[in-house]
């Protein structure tokens, strides 16, 4: 991580002067929209450019939740990149091919530093700052290299990061948490247990040996920039789990919205789509679909489908209905994360 920090907090502090919210904002009042709208918009695509959030704006003008203050949920994750990242990617592959999909397949590869927590769209700039803070803070003490030691039980196969490296990378994860608190007013817990990188979870106990087999094959040697990351994902589906627009299931908790300021926690069967093809409605409750949308499905709320049919909510469009079943296919759970 020591090599790639200065050129990551170098990135973020330039990303703050050319993606600052009057910016990012003038063009989009400028068409009126309202500042309200316009943040969420911003907030849901990463702050990235005003067009991107000008295109969101207008696959959102009938999401009948558009006007409710509902905040994204943030994560900062400690990212490998390079051939380390290439090799992980490469167990992904293999580990599914082999072993079939379990709960690591639904992420990339990562190290949790601070869990999802939830951030107004106005306060949002003040992430990237505490997050160059704490990297300025610490930049001369990271470890030169992150170790990695595998650790395996029957439904857990991963690297820990021990020592004083992982000592070093929890203080920087208690310090954006800090700066956060301070900068934006939100509540972020940072990881104090073990830090981990996931490679297979929640397996057949049978595919253990093989896993692990694969595991010890990846190549550990070369040299890794590790960057801090943040994502978000839109809370209001948080613990769906994501089809393409096929259904699999799952039992899982899924926070149910029950009013704007109203969560509720109940346990189902999670399902979250990716469309396949191209769905043309053809009644005024049926959702459109293009390839490529995600479409989140709640289980327990199937009763008026009818055999071959979902009713789902469109990432896209944020519009509820019914789409054939048979036109889309599982995606992983991070599919829908935006990357800040």
């Amino acid at each position: 991580m020591a090599a790639g920090e200065t050129q990551l907090y170098a990135k973020v502090s330039n990303k703050l002067k050319g993606r600052s919210t009057p910016l990012l904002l003038e063009p989009l009042l400028a068409m009126g929209f309202p500042v309200h709208t316009s943040l969420k918009a911003l907030a849901a695509t990463g702050r990235k450019t005003a067009e991107e959030a000008l295109a969101w704006l207008h696959g959102h003008c009938n999401d009948p939740s558009l006007d409710d203050p509902i905040p994204q949920e943030y994560a900062l994750f400690l990212c490998p990149t390079g051939p380390l990242l290439e090799n992980l990617q490469e167990f992904w592959r293999e580990s599914r091919r082999q072993c079939a999909k379990n709960r690591a397949h639904e992420v990339f590869p990562h190290v949790t530093l601070c869990d999802f927590f939830t951030c107004e769209d106005q306060k949002v700039e003040c992430l990237y700052e505490a997050l160059k803070r704490a990297g300025d803070r610490l930049l001369g003490s990271f470890p030169t290299a992150v170790p990695l030691a595998l650790h395996s039980s029957i439904s857990y196969l991963g690297f820990f990061v021990n020592g004083s490296p992982a000592d070093i990378i929890r203080e920087f994860a208690m310090t954006f948490a800090t700066e956060a608190s301070l900068l934006a007013d939100c509540t972020v817990k940072p990881c104090t247990k073990q830090l981990h990188l996931t490679l297979a979870h929640k397996f057949y106990p049978h595919h253990q040996r093989t896993l692990e087999q694969l595991a010890r094959a990846i190549p550990l040697g070369h040299g890794c920039q590790w960057t801090a990351a943040l994502y978000s994902r839109d809370m209001r589906f948080v613990h769906y789990q994501i089809q393409r627009a096929s259904v699999d299931e799952s039992t899982m908790f899924c926070v149910i919205r029950e009013g704007a300021n109203n969560l509720t926690l109940r346990q189902a069967d999670v399902k979250t789509l990716r469309a396949l093809f191209q769905y043309q409605p053809q009644n005024a409750d049926e959702l459109s679909l293009s390839p490529g949308d995600y479409v989140f499905v709640d289980p327990t709320q199937q009763d008026e489908a009818s055999e071959g049919w979902v009713i789902g909510i469109s990432q896209r469009t944020g519009c509820r209905g019914f789409l054939p079943e048979n036109y889309t296919d599982r995606a992983s759970e991070s599919d829908t994360w935006v990357k800040h």
